[in-house]
């Protein structure tokens, strides 16, 4: 069971990129294979924001409501993964975590408590970048630090140069993470999935 942790600021675009990326692992699954993709989908609130958008898209879904899953909710969530492990052993789990989630605990806390391994994709909002590095530094920063991957989103709205802003930025932030730049709402080429998941994990 390989583990994905997806991370990023409220308004990222983290739920436009979880249906893409749920898409390709699908259809790069075994077809024999009765479960290939499981969600968890991690809400502060009470009600579940996306999870009614992306069960229409045909996935299924596990929702931990209320709190953290890097905090409050991590014992819950290591219940829910041995729980969908036990019964569906899916070959991947995706954790689309809150905005305010730090996905390297939740990598951490699997490991730790699980022996799971994860890879950690975490999204950048490249249209309100600028407005959010100083007041949100530290956050952004545990988001990024330690990732495995990073899609700039939302390309399409700024200009060249403010990208090119963004990515340096970003690598300060993490100077180890691969970085690639994306339009969530057009299609998401094969190849950025492929180096984002390691190739050793795509299949």
């Amino acid at each position: 069971m390989n583990v994905l942790i997806l991370g990023g600021f409220l308004g990222s675009g983290k739920t436009t990129v979880l249906l893409q990326l749920a898409r390709y692992l699908i259809g790069r699954t075994d077809p024999d294979r009765a479960n290939k993709v499981m969600i968890i989908e991690n809400e502060v609130g009470q009600v579940g924001v996306d999870d009614g958008y992306l069960r229409g898209g045909g996935l299924q879904v596990e929702n931990l409501f209320a709190g953290c899953a890097c905090c409050s909710l991590a014992g819950e969530l290591v219940s829910t993964l041995d729980k969908i492990r036990e019964q569906y052993d899916p070959a991947w789990v995706i954790i689309e975590t809150t905005g305010i989630a730090m996905p390297g605990n939740i990598q951490m806390t699997l490991e730790g408590v699980m022996g799971l391994k994860s890879r950690i994709l975490v999204l950048a909002d490249a249209q309100r970048w600028q407005r959010l590095r100083v007041p949100l530094h530290d956050l952004l920063w545990g988001q990024i630090a330690g990732s495995d991957a990073v899609l700039i989103n939302k390309c399409d709205l700024v200009d060249p140069e403010t990208l090119d802003q963004v990515e340096r930025e970003v690598r300060e932030l993490d100077g180890k993470t691969s970085i690639f730049r994306v339009t969530a709402l057009e299609t998401i080429d094969e190849a950025v999935w492929q180096a984002a998941l390691g190739q050793e994990e795509t299949t």
